[in-house]
């Protein structure tokens, strides 16, 4: 059975596409990387969005909690223009959080090279010369 595309998931679509472009593009401070929405789960009760977070670069834990940081405390302008672009009668509170599938994904792709990499130095070492 084909699962229902429905009110809650149009509004996370949208929310995440107002996110971004507000993020690139009015979000003004320093030390605030290149971070990319790649996600929002909006509540059943749309009282709460979680909003999920990639960022360019190394990813350390101290990056990662300085943008988090900056996104949470720039939640009140993001949510005020999210009210001005969206028609909902109430707007959910944001709360960010950081989307590690990419750099698991990455982490993943490294570790597969690598197994097919020692698996043709073996079979080298295996045939006659």
């Amino acid at each position: 059975m084909a699962q229902q595309y429905g009110r809650q998931q149009k509004i996370a679509d949208q929310m995440q596409r107002e996110l971004a472009a507000m993020v690139q593009m009015e979000l003004r401070d320093p030390r605030l990387g290149m971070v990319t929405i790649s996600g929002v789960k909006v509540s059943s009760d749309l009282s709460h969005a979680d909003v999920y977070v990639t960022v360019l670069g190394e990813n350390s834990d101290e990056e990662i909690k300085q943008t988090l940081g900056i996104l949470q405390r720039a939640s009140g302008f993001l949510k005020k223009n999210l009210g001005k672009n969206m028609n909902l009668r109430q707007i959910p509170q944001l709360r960010f959080h950081f989307d590690s599938s990419a750099v698991n994904g990455e982490r993943m792709s490294q570790l597969i090279d690598y197994a097919l990499d020692q698996d043709k130095k073996a079979s080298s070492k295996d045939e006659p010369s």
